[in-house]
């Protein structure tokens, strides 16, 4: 049995959410996501607040409903708070470069590589070698973070790379270890 899907969910001030068919729609002054419901579950709007029912008792309703459910509060707080995800940059030469929607990303390579953000997501700069990552929609902004962090990973020798604020890498000892 699903338990989150059983969660109800409280609508913030200042939200408004529309089920329109079998999509709905969270819209807020940051902006507004939609998400396409399963056939399976039945989205209830009622005093503020969102609940998820199955329409049939089965496994796949019990693992659905906890999945929209989830899907749902992100949206929830995308649009009210927003999401955020911290980048560092570790390493002699290395660095960003924030222009506009644009991240150059100085990493030991022979050339600068070049990432624009899609659209939604914004690049905040910290220092030149920390960046934020903002936006409404959870996935787009960890998806994104992931393939900055995909551009150079954080090696386990010295630790150099890209990496979230606060991830701790294990590290290695080398050569010296071998004897």
């Amino acid at each position: 049995m699903s338990r989150i899907g059983k969660r109800k969910l409280q609508i913030p001030t200042g939200v408004e959410a529309v089920m329109n068919g079998d999509v709905l729609t969270v819209k807020s002054s940051k902006g507004s996501l939609t998400l396409n419901i399963d056939p399976l579950i039945e989205v209830v709007i009622a005093d503020g607040v969102i609940e998820t029912n199955k329409r049939e008792d089965t496994i796949r309703a019990n693992v659905v409903q906890g999945t929209m459910n989830s899907l749902i509060n992100n949206m929830l707080i995308g649009v009210s708070e927003g999401y955020k995800k911290g980048l560092e940059i570790i390493g002699v030469g290395y660095r960003f470069n924030v222009q506009g929607n644009k991240l150059n990303i100085s990493a030991g390579f022979s050339h600068p590589v070049v990432v624009t953000a899609p659209e939604g997501i914004n690049i905040v700069s910290v220092s030149n070698t920390e960046i934020s990552i903002e936006g409404i929609d959870k996935q787009k902004v960890s998806e994104f973070a992931a393939k900055i962090r995909e551009i150079r990973s954080p090696e386990p020798y010295k630790g150099k790379g890209i990496r979230y604020k606060g991830e701790h890498v294990r590290r290695k000892e080398g050569k010296k270890a071998a004897k």
